[in-house]
Parts: C-alpha cells; sequence; structure tokens
C-alpha cells in the first residue's frame, strides 16, 4: 500500500514539541506548517482529513468575524483543500463568508 511521506526535517514531534495535535482515523496527527504528519516507521506520513458526514465540505456559512488573511488560525488539510482550525472546528472561506466544514478533536 502506497502513501505520501513529507520529506525529511530535523524537527521530531512529540506530545511535548508544540505543535497542535488532531485525533485522526484512530491515531494523533501534528499540524505542522498546514501538513498533518503521522509518524510511521521512521518518517512522517502526509495526512488530510476526509471529507465525510462528520467534516463535510458544504456551504453551511457561520458568523466567524476573521477574513484568514494573517490571522494565526493554522491550516488544516482537507479533501483538495485547506480549511483553518477556529476553535475546535474547520473554517472555509468561501466569498464573502466562512462554511464551516465541522469539528476536529484537538488532542492536548
Amino acid at each position: 500500500m502506497s502513501h505520501q511521506t513529507h520529506g525529511p526535517h530535523a524537527h521530531v514531534h512529540s506530545k511535548d514539541c508544540g505543535h497542535t495535535r488532531i485525533e485522526h482515523d484512530g491515531h494523533v496527527d501534528y499540524l505542522h506548517d498546514g501538513h498533518l504528519h503521522a509518524e510511521h516507521d521512521g518518517h512522517y506520513d502526509e495526512h488530510k482529513l476526509p471529507v465525510d458526514a462528520t467534516n463535510p465540505q458544504d456551504c453551511k456559512p457561520v458568523a466567524c468575524g476573521c477574513d484568514h488573511t494573517d490571522c494565526g488560525h493554522e491550516e488544516v488539510p482537507h479533501g483538495d483543500h485547506m480549511d483553518y482550525l477556529v476553535a475546535g472546528r474547520l473554517h472555509h472561506k468561501h466569498g464573502d463568508h466562512c462554511d464551516d466544514h465541522g469539528p476536529v478533536k484537538v488532542v492536548s
């Protein structure tokens, strides 16, 4: 089974590394510069959150109050696009509003 891996980098992810940890598909991924990294056999796999019933990509406007331009919210790969992590939910910039693409479980 093939999978996409992340190129080498000096940083080692751990629960104390400072990167946001997201529970995904029975394991923990580390959110790092718009990538979800999952440790696997001495390297990091690139993951994306799937478009599914929990995290749809429907147009569901949410009052966000943020235009997501240098706002500090982290980018999260979701399906074929990027969302922003806002208070445990995925927001997707869509025209003049944000869509709510559902919750994610941030692990403390």
